[in-house]
Order: structure tokens, then C-alpha cells, then sequence
């Protein structure tokens, strides 16, 4: 299992990136929650209210999730980094990978 940390601008492009993480089988579960963030952009310190996404996912689905981020993604470079998890209750983890596996037709 994987945890993906993504930080969007507002809660509405959260919400879009978690529905299209969902629906394409790349995420079992997302949680979000706003953040406040400090960084450096263009030479000055910025201060923002963020949002977060933390995707649970299979521990192979990192490379799929980033590629449909890059396309969805409002920031010209978005934070998208994950942690393979090294323990996890037994059950809920074959249910995030029941719920990544692609949709067969």
C-alpha cells in the first residue's frame, strides 16, 4: 500500500482530482483537508490556504497517478510524493487494492 500527498489550490480542485482518482480505479480512498502553507515562488515567500489530498492506493499505482495529476493540475509544478506504507491492518489493505484494480468489461 501507498500514500500519495498531493496539495491543490482550493477544494473544488480537490474534490475533481479525488472524483478522477476514484473513478479511474487509481484510489481506494482519498482524504482532504485544507493546510496553511509558506513556500518560495518567483523569488518571494508566499503564504497560502492549501488543500491536501492523501491518496491511498496500491503500492504500483504512483507512476499512473502523477501522469493524470500533470494533466489535471492547476500548478505549474505540483507537489505529488508518496510513502510505501511498511504496515497496515491486513483487511484494509486488500481493500484499497481490491479498489485499484482496473474495471474489467
Amino acid at each position: 500500500m501507498r500514500i500519495v500527498y498531493i496539495t491543490t489550490r482550493n477544494a473544488s480542485e480537490a474534490k475533481k482530482i479525488s472524483q478522477h482518482l476514484l473513478k479511474k480505479k487509481l484510489a481506494g480512498c482519498v482524504n482532504i483537508f485544507p493546510i496553511e502553507s509558506m513556500y518560495w515562488w518567483q523569488d518571494e515567500i508566499q503564504e497560502d490556504v492549501e488543500f491536501v489530498l492523501l491518496v491511498k492506493t496500491a503500492d504500483d499505482k504512483f507512476e499512473e497517478i502523477e501522469k493524470e495529476i500533470i494533466k489535471l493540475h492547476k500548478y505549474d509544478i505540483p507537489a505529488i510524493y508518496s510513502w510505501k506504507i511498511d504496515k497496515v491492518n491486513e483487511k484494509y489493505e486488500k481493500w484499497i487494492n481490491n479498489n485499484c484494480k482496473k474495471i474489467k468489461k
